[in-house]
């Protein structure tokens, strides 16, 4: 039963001392966030509103946009509205998918600029179970069918246990002000069918389905967080040691089962199943991309590159502009212009084989040079395998380069014989 202990009680599972944060609440004027609304109210919490205008109903929406503002006004709560205009570029088809990503960009301003730590949402045991069969009419495995999480990435949903029919119970009974959306009464969206056709006969067939989903729902979530721990275990007797990316064994992972393979995967957004295999097959060299990673296939070994971790260096670095001619010899010391090389060199060039300006840049398809120690011309590709040089080392690798694109050298591991200094030279340039 809804109360104001048991929901204090809820809270209080997903976060300790409740009363000692700040939350934004976001507050439709539906029964449900309206309910949300009064009991931080009651509780004494420190919260703010946030409320969107889609402008999607005419008056039916300001009616709803008025009924939250109220509710703030009268409780002297800071209220926050979005009110979707032109410039938001509603989509005719995927209205619900634009609303939700334009709405949560919305929170997340809010709670940066007022420094609120948790966003509050209603969603209560009815939306738990619509989209337990939502999830489980797309095979989306364990996670999916878990359903709604109580909390994650600070957003906490602490009427998830509560029935639809108990928050109506509860806003009846304290007489609390809210809107019913008649557009959720249209079956024309799959949640609205399922809300409207499905759900009504379940509960038909026992009194206490909710209840018993709810239990089910817990038990679910035990299990995935039991699998999940299992599938860390694994995880991590396949990690190759490297401080900076996450790198795993290729071969290993090989040998686990697709369902263990694809639980892996998908941390880094390889989800789709038909491509797994493909990562297994794959050349040495290949990538693979999801929204965050990128995956490299190095030999035996799976590297895993977060986008946004990877520092953001460019790839063309002007050296030297050009050669003073009243010096004899030039020193240059790499590390004031780039990262710290973990492999001590010094090359001198003869300054009369040179053609400036001399750049710094990554490797390019089709590079080659004439390495000392090697009789004739090798492609720098080739000398990177022949030297066991990593997939993941080659992106970080520096070439020397002329106003030509000749490779000078590959820093710091070996220099082009052709603009060698020698004991004839009269200028030289000395790279270390």
């Amino acid at each position: 039963m809804l109360e104001k202990f048991s929901f204090k009680n809820q809270l209080e599972n997903l976060v300790r001392n409740p009363e000692n944060h700040h939350y934004l609440l976001a507050v439709s004027g539906g029964a449900d966030s309206m309910v949300l609304a009064s009991l931080f109210q009651d509780l004494g919490l420190m919260y703010q509103v946030a409320h969107i205008n889609y402008k999607l109903r005419g008056k039916d929406s300001d009616l709803d946009q008025k009924t939250v503002q109220d509710f703030c006004e009268k409780n002297h709560i800071q209220f926050h509205l979005y009110e979707v205009s032109e410039k938001d570029k509603k989509p005719e088809n995927s209205i619900q998918l634009w609303a939700r990503e334009l709405r949560y960009h919305f929170f997340r301003e809010i709670q940066e600029q007022q420094n609120l730590e948790f966003l509050v949402t209603a969603h209560h045991l009815n939306d738990q179970l619509e989209t337990f069969i939502i999830n489980l009419s797309k095979a989306s495995g364990i996670n999916g069918l878990s359903g709604i999480p109580a909390e994650t990435h600070n957003i906490l949903r602490p009427l998830l246990n509560f029935s639809k029919k108990e928050i109506y119970e509860y806003a009846e009974e304290n007489r609390i002000d809210f809107r019913e959306d008649l557009s959720n009464k249209k079956s024309d969206y799959l949640r609205n069918k399922i809300r409207n056709e499905i759900v009504p006969k379940l509960l038909e067939t026992n009194d206490q389905f909710l209840e018993n989903f709810k239990k089910s729902s817990l038990y679910l979530n035990q299990t995935k967080d039991f699998v999940q721990k299992q599938i860390e275990e694994i995880e991590n007797k396949l990690i190759v040691f490297n401080p900076e990316h996450k790198i795993l064994s290729k071969e290993k992972l090989h040998k686990e089962s697709a369902f263990v393979q694809f639980e892996i995967l998908k941390k880094y957004g390889f989800h789709q199943e038909e491509e797994i295999p493909k990562i297994f097959t794959a050349e040495n060299g290949s990538s693979f991309y999801s929204k965050e990673y990128q995956l490299v296939v190095d030999r035996d070994e799976l590297i895993f590159i977060h986008k946004k971790a990877e520092k953001e260096t460019p790839n063309d670095i002007l050296l030297i502009d050009k050669f003073d001619s009243s010096e004899n010899q030039i020193v240059i010391n790499l590390e004031n212009n780039i990262e710290k090389i973990n492999k001590d060199f010094e090359w001198d060039f003869d300054v009369e084989k040179l053609h400036f300006p001399l750049r710094l840049r990554r490797q390019k398809d089709g590079d080659e040079f004439y390495p000392t120690g090697f009789s004739g011309k090798k492609k720098v590709s080739k000398f990177f395998r022949d030297e066991k040089i990593s997939i993941l080392v080659r992106q970080k690798i520096w070439i020397l380069t002329d106003c030509d694109n000749s490779v000078l050298g590959i820093i710091p591991f070996r220099q082009d014989r052709r603009f060698m200094a020698t004991k004839h030279t009269e200028k030289v340039l000395t790279i270390t």
